[in-house]
Order: C-alpha cells, then sequence, then structure tokens
C-alpha cells in the first residue's frame, strides 16, 4: 500500500504491522535522545484546510522526530482563499520538494482524489475527510486500547507495551455520541472489528447515519442499558460536532442538558462500567456536554495517554511509507 487513506484498507496483518512498529517508536521516545535519523533529507507537507491542534500538531512531531524537515500549510491566510484548487496547492507543494502529504480536508475523499488523481505521485496520508475517515486516529486508538486489554484475562493490562502481534480479539468497545458526523467513529468500527473487538455504537436516532444496517457493529439508543449488558472493556465518548450541524445543534437533540442527561458520559455511569474499563475521548472534550470533569479525569481515563500515542503511530505511518525499506503499508 503506498497510501495511508482509510482504515477500512488496513488488513488484519497491516494493521498489527503498523502497531508494532508504534510500540517500538514509542520506546525510542523513552530515551534522552528522542531524535532519530531515519527520515533525514525528507519533506512531509502537513496540508491543512481544516483547523486542528492535537492532529497537526502530532503529525508534526511525528515527522521532526525522525528527522525529517516539515512545512505546515494552512488554508486560512493562503492562496485557497483566493481561489486556488486543491490540484494547484498540491502541485505546488510537491514542485517545493515534499516526499510526503497529510492532508486534512473538510470534503469526503479530498485525500483520496489527491492520492489517486495523478496530480502528484508522493504518499499521502489521511488526516481526517469530513465526516469520511481519520485512519491515524483509530491506530492510536486501537494502540492504547490494547495495552489496557488482555484477551481472556481477568481485568486489565497495566498500559505497558503491547506484546508484538498482539490483536484485539474478544475486547468490547462502546462508542458513544455524534456518530453521524464522526469520522473517528466510523474509522474505529473499521478497524477494531479488523482487529476482533465487538463494538457496539450507542447514540440517539437522530445522530446516526443512514445505512447502519451495513456497518460491522452493534447499535443502541441507550446508554446505560449498553453498559450492563456489555460489560465494555472500553468507552469512547465523541464530541458533540456542532461545527457540522446548522444552528446550536440543528435540532439533532432537545437541548446541551437533555442530551448530557441521556449520553453523557458522567460519574454514575463510570461506576456502572467495570472497574477495568478504560476512558476514551479523541478530544477536544466538550466537558460538561459529552463527558463530565469527573469521567474526563477518573484514573481510568485514557484521554491524554491517546494523544501520546498518537505520535508514536504517525512515527510509524511515515516509516512504513517513506523509510528506504519503502512502503510496507
Amino acid at each position: 500500500m503506498r497510501h495511508l487513506l482509510s482504515a477500512k484498507d488496513l488488513s488484519h496483518d497491516d494493521a498489527v504491522m503498523v502497531l508494532d512498529t508504534a510500540e517500538a517508536m514509542a520506546a525510542t521516545q523513552r530515551h534522552s535522545v528522542k531524535k532519530l535519523p531515519t527520515l533525514r533529507g525528507r519533506t512531509v507537507v502537513n496540508l491543512f484546510f481544516e483547523d486542528s491542534t492535537r492532529t497537526r500538531l502530532s503529525f508534526e512531531a511525528a515527522a521532526k522526530r525522525l528527522s525529517a524537515d516539515v512545512i505546515n500549510f494552512s488554508a486560512k491566510g493562503s492562496s485557497v482563499s483566493k481561489g486556488e484548487s486543491l490540484k494547484d496547492t498540491a502541485q505546488t507543494l510537491q514542485a517545493m520538494g515534499a516526499d510526503a502529504v497529510v492532508v486534512r480536508h473538510r470534503a469526503c475523499g479530498a485525500a483520496h482524489l489527491l492520492a489517486h488523481a495523478g496530480w502528484i505521485h508522493v504518499p499521502v496520508l489521511n488526516a481526517g475527510d469530513g465526516t469520511h475517515q481519520h485512519p491515524t486516529q483509530a491506530l492510536l486508538d486501537a494502540m492504547t486500547l490494547r495495552r489496557w486489554y488482555v484477551p481472556g484475562s481477568p481485568g486489565a493490562a497495566d498500559g505497558s507495551p503491547a506484546p508484538q502481534g498482539r490483536d484485539l480479539n474478544g475486547a468490547r468497545v462502546i462508542i458513544v455520541g455524534d456518530i453521524l458526523h464522526s469520522r473517528v467513529a466510523r474509522s474505529n468500527v473499521d478497524l477494531l472489528t479488523t482487529l476482533g473487538a465487538r463494538v457496539t455504537l450507542v447514540a440517539p436516532p437522530t445522530l446516526l447515519p443512514v445505512g447502519m444496517e451495513n456497518w460491522p457493529c452493534e447499535v443502541s439508543y441507550d446508554l446505560d442499558a449498553a453498559i450492563a449488558d456489555n460489560r465494555p472493556d472500553a468507552v469512547m465518548m465523541l464530541r458533540v460536532q456542532r461545527e457540522r450541524m446548522s444552528a446550536a445543534g440543528g435540532g439533532f437533540f432537545p437541548s446541551p442538558a437533555e442530551y448530557s442527561r441521556a449520553y453523557g458520559l458522567n460519574l454514575a455511569r463510570r461506576q456502572a462500567m467495570p472497574a477495568s474499563a478504560i476512558v476514551m475521548h479523541p478530544g477536544p472534550m466538550n466537558r460538561g456536554l459529552e463527558i463530565t470533569a469527573e469521567a474526563a479525569d477518573d484514573p481510568r481515563s485514557r484521554v491524554v495517554e491517546q494523544v501520546g500515542n498518537g505520535v508514536s503511530v504517525r512515527m510509524a505511518a511515515l516509516y512504513l511509507l517513506l523509510a528506504d525499506e519503502g512502503n510496507q503499508l
């Protein structure tokens, strides 16, 4: 595979290879000198048409720790605001010597178009395209989960690096919230089920997309029942994406207070989960809406760990696509 565009494109062995490589990268980051010479002389372009903090900084840190040069491009203040197309922007960046392009775009399929339209001839990594896919987010979530889940064992692991080749066979994961607008949910359903997990999506009917019968997961409208029935190993809360809705909520739910009451992760719901279950969130969190401060700061919350694992996963992806061994994905 020459690009990383979708979690659905990853086979079981591909996903495990990326996760094992990410663990190896994470081990290097525990040294006093974190920088590796692997991609010295290569240039990685972060091409962001949507606002981002965690993903953009994570890709930048990953590239720099592999000794690549980094060009950060933001649509704001660029020629895009003057009408320049995605094609012209990408070709301009390749002419400047880009060896890989990391792209985030509001349009579904933008990363696929960039990779296959013949405009550029370098690896493309999808950092999120509309409501479609966000593969490196799913990979970092899987990396976090497999550190805390041991198949066939009671309780959870201690968060230490996962053994080489471990998948998530038998893990039970609940993903809660704005499924309709979430590329994170779609990517996690694809990847976690590929790795053997059982995924349950929980949301009000208005925040579920059409065609759910084709997704390899279960669906529930009742968070309390889902927790009681599934005894999950992880509960992942999703941000309510108001910027993708019309007006304040767009009629998708009666009010923020009502949404929080029915679908927010609070202390009572955290206590109803198994003691070993972890709390996850892709960020940024709307504290008091989809998650309370008590749940976000719970000792079993892995939200900050997810951010750190994101750097390791993105180092792994860049290494596998750009290193001299070349295009192992």
